[in-house]
């Protein structure tokens, strides 16, 4: 198949609740901004149910709609989406060049998009256990009492007894914030001991609403897509000793990886994979290169503080957009 050549002022990498912000302020500026929206368009709350803390809904909306409205005023002011597989580019000049493939086997470069500015939005996603029940909805449990974000998700189990996978500190942050709805946390870890901080350790060993099981791994989740989850398969590492346990939510809290691969020996990035921005810009280390939401931000992790971000990107893209064509109108003089 030949090569399509195309050429837009910002090229957007994801379509989640960053880039579709980005998207819409850039659209807005008359940029001319182009989204690719990768393997999962409309990101993480496509697989999420029920969304009650974004601002403006006040009845709360499903996380699907919600990034079906994202998209939709993104197009209606003139943003161009396109649906393409993006695993080579050139960040060494401007303009970037991004290599667009049919599907993430096929092997023929089919467009090449070139970006006066790039804004990396291509996510993070949730590590998984990968046991039957866990996929999202109709397959699994996955948005229907499976999560991967207490403070997106806690409110829904006031009063319900849930579980929360993991050893390390996300997992304390998790269990703990989670006592204030669920009527009874039992974490689950694999492992003898916890890898969390001391601080964090103290504190859920010392709260009168967790309960620890140790050397422990969720081997299956039960239930039903009308009802939700109704217990866990558990077996225990040391002796393979299995049993059945009931609960009505199960939280998955080992960590998160960003989608960033892509960018590894060209941006900046810490030892996770999260690109590093300077200071309180989304500027990378390239200039006219910027990232946004959970490819960016490794603490906060919320949909609204991921359109902040975008919303950030599309201004500094457009500053950039500004100053350099002054500086080349000066130049031409």
């Amino acid at each position: 198949m030949a090569e399509t050549q195309l050429r837009h002022k910002v090229v957007i990498l994801g379509s989640g609740p960053a880039g579709l912000t980005a998207a819409i302020y850039a659209s807005r500026a008359q940029l001319d901004p182009l989204v690719i929206d990768g393997p999962q368009p409309g990101g993480q709350l496509t697989i999420t149910t029920d969304v009650e803390n974004y601002p403006g809904f006040a009845s709360g909306i499903m996380g699907p709609i919600l990034m079906d409205e994202f998209r939709e005023q993104a197009l209606k002011f003139g943003t161009k989406i396109v649906n393409t597989w993006i695993d080579k580019l050139d960040l060494t000049s401007r303009p970037f060049k991004l290599y667009g493939k049919e599907s993430q086997d096929s092997d023929e470069i089919t467009t090449v998009i070139e970006a006066d500015t790039l804004i990396v939005s291509t996510g993070a996603s949730a590590k998984w256990l990968g046991v039957p029940g866990e996929d999202p909805v109709p397959e699994g449990l996955g948005g229907n009492g499976v999560s991967a974000c207490a403070t997106c998700d806690g409110f829904f189990f006031r009063d319900r007894p849930i579980v929360v996978v993991g050893g390390g500190d996300t997992a304390m942050e998790e269990a703990l914030f989670l006592t204030k709805f669920a009527s009874r946390v039992t974490l689950i870890h694999r492992r003898h001991e916890f890898r969390a901080s001391k601080i964090m350790q103290d504190r859920v060993l010392a709260h009168e609403k967790i309960d620890v099981v140790w050397n422990t791994e969720i081997t299956e989740i039960l239930g039903e897509k009308e009802t939700g989850v109704t217990s866990v398969n558990l077996r225990n590492t040391e002796t393979g000793e299995t049993s059945n346990f009931p609960t009505q939510g199960v939280f998955i809290a080992i960590g998160h990886k960003p989608n960033t691969d892509l960018f590894k020996g060209l941006l900046d990035m810490d030892d996770v994979g999260y690109l590093i921005t300077e200071g309180k810009s989304m500027k990378t280390n390239i200039d006219g290169v910027f990232a946004c939401g959970d490819a960016q931000d490794a603490y906060y992790r919320q949909a609204v503080t991921a359109a902040g971000t975008g919303c950030m990107a599309a201004i500094d893209a457009e500053r950039f957009l500004a100053e350099n064509e002054s500086e080349s109108a000066v130049m031409a003089v």
